[in-house]
């Protein structure tokens, strides 16, 4: 047995294991996912646990890491567990930004929004984490085991963050849960140090992700993320396996007028990368980008969506004033706009607002994720699930 720190643990989750309910370790090919299946490995060969257990890597498509899944398959195999690899059946993490953005087009066409809406997921709104791994890896646990109490452990560390210094050692997820069974995240590791960590790692003669090793990285998630630092962003552009995807997203951030991270354009960090076509319209996205802001500054406050929008009619001024933002918004990006004038925009403010009587309020858009799993037997030592 290695000698490699206890885990941290509840009542609850102790109850769980002695049950032998599934562990199901989602993992990334990071160091701290690494770390954490090693942890748990240890744990539970300590407690002679003997249910169900696999590690689950959630494929985000072109923006992972090319040794990403590779290092996933290696851990299983060092650790003799079963890997599960699930995927958004809509596309990868690239797909949603650009759906996303023909989405908020359209949505800005009808009148459906007041400002224009960036295609990127943001720190405040991480759909890039909730729909395309908790959500993906929850159901597919729920799919496989319907007769089992499930333990999703993550590889959460308070070290790394003050929000994450706040989290529990464990949290009750019903969403997880069947009838009859029961369902808890577990952060074993959440008191860990990365020195910790990177020891776990080496006491299974493992190496750590080349993105630390060779390419510098300080976290591994998506190559370009939008919670990375600059200098991570950086370092991702000298691994020659990111470039078709860095370009891809520059290519999003000049059609968008919208830039990856706030106001730090992706298309700044290597500008080597693009071609000339590209950097002159980044030039221009920019521009266009700040002449937006003014413009939308200038929308009266009462106008700007907010639960239950739209709370009022517009009065003829207010509506000629958003008809020209609207206008002007629109031209920047070629956007061929309904409603562009002061009488039409009245017109659809009410429109909305008989909807939202009938409705009873406004809902929130689903966006249909909800995945079917189609196991596919063509690789043998791993478990493959499409959501198509």
């Amino acid at each position: 047995m290695n000698a490699n720190p206890p885990v941290a643990t509840t009542p609850e989750i102790d109850a769980l294991l002695a049950k032998n309910a599934v562990v199901a370790v989602g993992v990334s090919g990071g160091k701290d996912s690494g770390a954490l299946a090693i942890a748990i490995d240890d744990h539970l060969q300590r407690i002679g646990h003997t249910g169900p257990k696999t590690l689950i890597h959630s494929d985000l498509g072109r923006v992972e890491w090319r040794a990403s899944g590779p290092k996933c398959e290696e851990l299983a195999k060092a650790l003799g567990w079963e890997l599960m690899v699930v995927r958004r059946k809509a596309g990868d993490m690239m797909d949603r930004w650009l759906v996303r953005w023909e989405n908020n087009k359209i949505r800005y066409t009808d009148l459906s929004c007041v400002q224009l809406i960036l295609p990127w997921s943001t720190p405040s709104m991480r759909f890039c984490t909730s729909e395309l791994k908790t959500i993906i890896i929850r159901n597919s646990l729920k799919v496989t085991y319907p007769k089992h109490d499930i333990i999703n452990a993550t590889g959460i560390r308070r070290q790394e963050s003050a929000n994450r210094a706040k989290m529990p050692v464990a949290k009750h997820e019903p969403q997880s849960a069947r009838k009859g069974f029961d369902a808890y995240v577990w952060n074993p590791i959440i008191d860990w140090s990365v020195d910790e960590v990177f020891a776990a790692i080496a006491s299974r003669g493992l190496q750590p992700h080349e993105g630390y090793t060779k390419y510098g990285m300080q976290r591994i998630s998506c190559c370009f993320c939008i919670m990375s630092s600059t200098s991570d962003i950086y370092n991702a552009t000298t691994c020659p396996g990111n470039h078709d995807i860095y370009r891809e997203m520059v290519a999003l951030e000049v059609d968008s007028t919208f830039a990856f991270q706030s106001n730090k354009w992706l298309g700044d960090v290597r500008p080597d990368l693009l071609n000339s076509e590209t950097s002159d319209r980044l030039e221009i996205a920019k521009r266009t980008s700040s002449r937006r802001k003014v413009l939308e500054s200038g929308i009266p406050k009462h106008l700007l969506y907010s639960a239950g929008w739209p709370t009022c009619i517009p009065t003829l001024q207010e509506a000629e004033l958003l008809a020209e933002i609207r206008l002007e918004v629109a031209d920047g990006i070629g956007l061929n706009i309904k409603c562009t004038d002061g009488p039409s925009i009245i017109e659809r403010y009410e429109a909305l607002w008989e909807m939202k009587k009938a409705k009873g309020g406004v809902s929130a858009e689903d966006d249909g994720e909800s995945p079917i799993l189609i196991p596919s037997m063509q690789i043998p030592e791993q478990k493959q699930f499409l959501f198509f």
